[in-house]
């Protein structure tokens, strides 16, 4: 009689488990664009909301970089993501986007913009071809993936055509700053930043020579291992949050626009 006792009570912790599991796994991350204390405000509201979606507390998780972030979305260790358009491409065998972070007019695209120095007598891409151009890195949408897709369809290709040279630690104001001394002849940057080294730079030596290609902005994507209807409960408490909201306001953007894979389809292109 104790045999079976203690055998129906193994089967019971056995089937209670996974919901415990489940509920101490419900763990919220970005990938770290800010120094820990930052990203622990940014996220704190949205881990709030969430919480009241899954009806189970969402912990917050803060990792040390991009590498160590996109190593643990592959892992299956988060369960719910913020992360740049690569990274999301890189780890949705395991995460499946449901909004893309929307700021102001730009709406849900982020464009780049190729800077040059007004000495270098660059005044068209082709004339860009045995340059020497600084990029933000190449994980960065705004600062080489948009360039990279505008120049290829003028025929040209990075790397081949003209130098590329990577910011020290993938800063735009270190890509203005060589545009400005004359280290790069031109620079690739996002959208909107082209005033951000203003105060290490002598006024004049840096201009913008075009905008480039609009790419997605920032994934907001879940484990698809998630019941698809919590992801659909999810995607609609995103995409229907106020523009005041702090959710959205500690994030630093305006709005969640729904979102599905094959809308990052063009940065798979761009990497492959």
């Amino acid at each position: 009689m104790k045999n079976i006792i203690f055998a129906l009570l193994a089967v019971l912790l056995c089937a209670a488990s996974p919901l415990a599991a489940a509920e101490e796994h419900l763990l919220l991350s970005m990938q770290p664009s800010a120094p820990p204390e930052q990203q622990a405000a940014m996220l704190a509201p949205l881990a709030e909301k969430l919480s009241a979606v899954f009806g189970a507390p969402v912990r917050t998780v803060l990792l040390q970089n991009a590498a160590e972030y996109e190593a643990e979305l592959l892992r299956g260790g988060i369960t719910v993501g913020y992360q740049s358009p690569l990274t999301y491409v890189r780890a949705s065998d395991r995460h499946e986007v449901l909004a893309t972070a929307a700021q102001g007019k730009g709406g849900s695209q982020q464009r780049g913009i190729i800077i040059v120095r007004p000495e270098a007598g660059i005044s068209k891409i082709e004339e860009l071809r045995g340059k020497k151009v600084m990029i933000v890195s190449r994980n960065s949408a705004g600062g080489f993936l948009s360039q990279k897709k505008s120049l290829r369809e003028q025929g040209l290709e990075p790397g081949r055509d003209f130098e590329l040279l990577e910011a020290a630690a993938g800063r735009e104001e270190n890509v203005i700053i060589a545009v400005s001394l004359g280290d790069a002849d031109a620079g690739f940057i996002s959208e909107g930043s082209l005033r951000k080294a203003d105060r290490f730079i002598v006024p004049g030596s840096v201009a913008e020579l075009m905008k480039t290609a609009p790419l997605p902005g920032w994934a907001l994507s879940v484990s698809r291992e998630l019941p698809q209807e919590r992801k659909e409960s999810l995607r609609a408490m995103l995409t229907q949050l106020a523009e005041d909201d702090p959710a959205l306001k500690a994030l630093g953007i305006t709005s969640f626009q729904a979102a599905a894979d094959a809308d990052y389809d063009v940065v798979r292109n761009l990497t492959e």
